[in-house]
């Protein structure tokens, strides 16, 4: 795996954009939920697709859910929502953006943190 899992607790960790091919090994890592806030697109062509990775997450027995955060314009709905997914969410969780920092950002956010 070429991606750096930054673990916050035992319940959460997040990373920088995943591939594909990453979803296997993060399965057998024992997460059991991704969140993805990186929109379709941001960065370009070389990112995949929400779709692209629903389907390996699916394949892998991992539940995916999809919450797309434009940088530095986190909205409370955005927040609200990551925080209904992980209360709803089987843990351990493995949430990613571009470079995890805004996940990271929306999980403080979702525990009530600034």
């Amino acid at each position: 795996m070429t991606i750096q899992i930054n673990q916050i607790n035992q319940q959460f960790s997040t990373a920088p954009q995943i591939s594909v091919e990453d979803i296997a090994e993060i399965a057998e890592l024992g997460f059991k939920t991704l969140i993805n806030n990186r929109p379709d697109h941001e960065g370009g062509d070389a990112q995949p697709d929400s779709a692209s990775l629903k389907a390996a997450a699916e394949v892998a027995g991992l539940a995916y859910v999809y919450i797309p955060v434009i940088p530095n314009n986190i909205q409370p709905d955005e927040v609200s929502a990551f925080a209904k997914a992980l209360s709803a969410s089987e843990k351990p969780v493995l949430a990613f953006c571009r470079t995890g920092n805004r996940a990271g950002k929306l999980y403080q956010l979702a525990l009530g943190g600034a």
